[in-house]
């Protein structure tokens, strides 16, 4: 099975990362519609497309907007938005307020329910994180291999979700912020370097990706990665239109 990168970055887009997106193409699954999602177009395989929105901040739901080109070229049966029922109210009368947006692209809101059965035999389950204004992660368990998604959260070694992602073969979870950066993490409800690491190594996962990096730092190396692999060996920065194979 193969996660696709569509973007990296947080808040804003900059000259290497779009905003978070990341799709398993050969199951019809995205998880949250950043600006990157417009990549999507190339990648549809299947006749439905499930959409797992973390929350609704801009850089999470813009893309949503972008869905009326990418189904013009590709279309399927069926869109479906997954959320918490706040955020997938807020992503309709807001985003789509006529004001702002004025057609809709067609899809159902859905919201989240304790178990949801996926293609390829997987259930999907989800925890909530911390973050302003609230934010869940997502784990999907097949019969022979797992995933979660972690993002907008303020990773501690101690932190809740830490048993609801263990074990999982591969682990995507936001890094913002590179070590030293403790106190804005704590305030815009983010993370930093070795405190991932951190989670990752608690939980025994089986590999680490890190996505949502802060737009500012757009060097090659925006988080320190000698830094997390001295506590995790098994940790990649994922780059725009990565593809990791789980």
């Amino acid at each position: 099975m193969k996660l696709h990168i569509l973007g990296t970055a947080g808040y804003h887009p900059n000259e290497q990362r779009h905003t978070t997106c990341v799709a398993i193409p050969e199951c019809g699954i995205v998880f949250d519609a950043g600006t990157s999602i417009f990549r999507l177009r190339d990648l549809l395989a299947t006749k439905e497309l499930d959409i797992f929105l973390s929350h609704a901040h801009l850089d999470h739901v813009v893309g949503l907007t972008y869905l009326l080109d990418i189904l013009h070229e590709k279309p399927v049966d069926c869109v479906r938005l997954h959320g918490l029922p706040g955020k997938l109210k807020v992503v309709r009368e807001c985003l789509f307020h006529p004001e702002v947006f004025p057609v809709e692209p067609p899809f159902a809101s859905v919201s989240l329910t304790d178990v949801v059965d996926v293609a390829g035999g997987g259930q999907l389950t989800h925890c909530s994180l911390t973050h302003p204004g609230g934010s869940v992660g997502y784990r999907i368990d097949w019969p022979d291999r797992s995933l979660a998604y972690i993002t907008d959260t303020t990773a501690q070694a101690d932190s809740d979700y830490i048993e609801f992602i263990r074990g999982v073969d591969l682990l995507v979870h936001e890094c913002n912020f590179s070590d030293g950066h403790d106190d804005l993490a704590k305030l815009t409800g983010h993370s930093c370097t070795s405190d991932v690491a951190t989670v990752a190594k608690r939980a025994a996962v089986g590999e680490l990706v890190l996505i949502h990096m802060n737009p500012l730092a757009d060097s090659d190396d925006p988080i320190g990665l000698d830094v997390a692999r001295g506590i995790f060996a098994k940790t990649s920065v994922a780059n725009d239109g990565d593809v990791f194979v789980f």
